[in-house]
């Protein structure tokens, strides 16, 4: 994945209204969290920059935390295993996928119980030994 040089404020302009309020919010909660301004990875909101090398050789650089506007939800990124986290139980209404978060709208979750799940993920990520961070 790759840093693109679509600018955040075209990007907020494709938004459609009834997703626009969430959308800003978690720009606001992503730069509070990892202290980083956003950029623009392909159609993901990146916050930070960590590269990855699996033991197989395969690797890449991602953003420490990341969101998509997609059709069907928001999808969050911010950890290989989202999963191992017990406040998911307490976060609303959400699905999961290995390392993703899908949330149709902000209004269906405890918005702190989201903030305590991105910034365990993004200090968690920081744990692996195949990850370093690069910004």
């Amino acid at each position: 994945m790759e840093i693109t040089d679509l600018q955040i404020d075209s990007f907020l302009k494709t938004i459609e209204p009834q997703r626009i309020a969430d959308v800003e919010t978690l720009i606001i909660i992503g730069k509070l969290l990892t202290g980083k301004n956003p950029v623009m990875w392909g159609s993901i909101v990146g916050f930070g920059k960590l590269h990855y090398k699996y033991p197989s050789g395969h690797e890449g650089d991602m953003p420490r935390f990341g969101f998509a506007n997609r059709k069907l939800a928001l999808t969050l990124y911010m950890s290989f295993d989202i999963i191992q986290y017990e406040e998911l139980k307490q976060l609303g209404k959400h699905k999961i996928g290995k390392g993703c978060l899908y949330i149709n709208r902000l209004s269906d979750v405890d918005l702190d119980i989201l903030k305590l799940l991105i910034k365990k993920a993004t200090e968690d990520v920081l744990k692996y030994d195949f990850v370093t961070i690069i910004d």
